[in-house]
């Protein structure tokens, strides 16, 4: 009886999440409200509260459940006794890339976050959480680099508060970009190579230097 209760609360927060993907990308994230959200998931408002504190809490969620497929690469990208942490980098950011355009899914919760999410500055709101989500990738890229410096596959003089600010621009934009004109290319085929180039800007761009700053 027990297990089956654990079911059906996981079945339950699986449709809330699915409806508010629906929701959001419907609607954007302002304008799609709690109600909206339990009428489509066949829920009340308080099956919500059960689960979830607010609609950020829930774009939170929708931004997990389309990472937890890549969690191990990422894992693997940070761990102290990978040989080479930014090979396993290239394939994260391949992956990333790809899924954009391949996973209907990730490209319906990447277009509610770039798109279709408005940034205020509402005490618990969806800017702070993606601030804190931002916040948790630069440490997580920031961890990456280091571990490439010290296997010697990166530039043992990489200015890494440059190159950390470059990379995360990169992602964002490139994300941000397509979504806006996915006609451009093929980001499902290009994926790779748009990973590479970021690569290459860290190990032979002059100006990612720590030398270059100190003249």
């Amino acid at each position: 009886m027990v297990r089956r209760t654990k079911e059906e609360a996981f079945e339950t927060r699986q449709r809330i999440i699915d409806a508010a993907e629906q929701c959001f990308h419907e609607k954007g994230v302002s304008r799609a409200s709690l109600t909206d959200i339990a009428q489509a998931a066949g829920v009340t408002r308080g099956a919500i509260y059960w689960h979830f504190q607010d609609k950020a809490d829930l774009l939170d969620a929708l931004f997990q459940r389309i990472n937890m497929p890549l969690e191990a690469l990422s894992e693997a990208t940070r761990n102290p006794d990978e040989s080479h942490p930014l090979e396993l980098f290239r394939e994260l950011l391949t992956e990333v890339f790809r899924r954009v355009d391949a996973d209907p899914a990730a490209r319906r919760v990447n277009e509610i976050i770039f798109l279709k999410c408005e940034y205020t500055d509402e005490p618990c709101g969806p800017k702070k959480h993606l601030q804190a989500m931002r916040q948790e990738h630069d440490n997580h890229i920031l961890t990456t680099l280091r571990l490439a410096m010290a296997r010697g596959e990166l530039p043992a003089d990489l200015d890494l508060e440059l190159a950390l600010l470059c990379v995360h621009s990169l992602i964002i934009g490139v994300i941000n970009q397509w979504l806006m004109v996915p006609t451009r290319l093929s980001l499902r085929d290009r994926a790779g190579d748009v990973a590479a180039a970021v690569l290459d800007m860290l190990r032979l761009s002059p100006s990612m230097r720590t030398s270059q700053t100190q003249r």
